[in-house]
């Protein structure tokens, strides 16, 4: 049978629109639309008085890290000694990294399970999360290399979604108001906090975990997330989705403020991030990324040009 010119121009339209589709969700066009549309029109307003991911470019891009060959999770800046600390659950692992990415020291994490965030407390104290259990475990700094036991250490059980491994992906912490921030993958994608977290551990309670997807995240348009950052210059929370190659600043109450495309081409990137799973800042204002299997990142934001006499 010979299709009429009508039915092969409808074919053709079809799978233009098809492909047309294919390629918006595959690159993220309608999600950097969105957010450009969304920070457009106050950028004067906002650069001198938050983190603005849009000025940020990549000095350090896809440094592996030195023996680690794949599952690179999260990560957190540690003021007190200047430097950061990544997780990677599979073996579980701890490891203290330099600012330039080098390994400083390593502490396998025994009797821990599917760890995938971590967070510096302040006062020698880091948290990290372990998916699949639900369970926030808190612990001491190590001050060296070598084995950290689970069972020596304070843990919280967080179980809202028993079964589930779409579960706890991120962790922020903001030590002005001590508060802990929690980010729930996907299938509901969450925002939690608990307050007053450091305050007398042994007395949280699972109930103490407040859902504020809807006054933080209702402006979020993401696939999933994947890490979380507080940036405690400004009170705002980053936001980092792997699947959407995206990073959001929040503003306090939920306003998008910047973004940061991961893909290739932006943000002096070479070459996309192929899988961000941690983000942080320090307290000079340089971002952190790591991603899987195990790649290092930094952004900075370039040091203005003096004005011309």
């Amino acid at each position: 049978m010979i299709l009429s010119r009508k039915a092969l121009l409808t074919i053709v339209a079809i799978a233009v629109i098809a492909v047309t589709v294919f390629l918006i969700r595959h690159f993220h066009w309608d999600d950097r639309l969105y957010y450009l549309y969304s920070t457009r029109n106050h950028a004067e307003a906002w650069q001198d008085k938050s983190v603005w991911l849009d000025n940020y470019e990549a000095v350090i891009q896809a440094r592996p890290v030195s023996g680690v060959s794949d599952n690179l999770s999260g990560l957190t800046f540690d003021s007190e000694r200047q430097q950061l600390w990544a997780v990677i659950n599979g073996p579980n692992e701890l490891i203290g990294l330099s600012l330039e990415g080098e390994v400083l020291s390593r502490h396998p994490l025994h009797g821990f399970d599917d760890v995938e965030g971590v967070v510096h407390l302040g006062d020698g104290q880091l948290a990290v999360v372990e998916e699949r259990r639900q369970t926030l475990v808190v612990m001491p700094v190590p001050e060296s290399s070598g084995v950290l036991e689970r069972k020596d250490f304070a843990q919280l059980r967080v179980e809202l979604y028993p079964e589930d491994n779409n579960e706890y992906e991120g962790l922020a912490y903001d030590p002005a108001n001590d508060r802990l921030y929690i980010a729930k993958e996907r299938d509901p994608m969450r925002l939690y906090q608990i307050n007053d977290f450091t305050n007398d551990l042994s007395q949280r309670l699972p109930h103490d975990l407040q859902n504020v997807t809807r006054p933080l995240g209702r402006n979020l348009f993401l696939n999933d997330f994947s890490g979380l950052a507080f940036a405690e210059a400004t009170d705002h929370l980053l936001v980092l989705s792997d699947e959407s190659k995206l990073l959001i600043e929040l503003g306090t109450t939920g306003q998008v403020i910047s973004y940061m495309s991961l893909s290739g081409g932006f943000s002096a990137l070479e070459s996309g991030i192929p899988q961000a799973e941690g983000v942080t800042l320090d307290d000079q204002g340089k971002l952190y990324i790591v991603s899987e299997p195990n790649l290092f990142y930094r952004f900075e934001k370039p040091a203005a040009t003096p004005p011309q006499p």
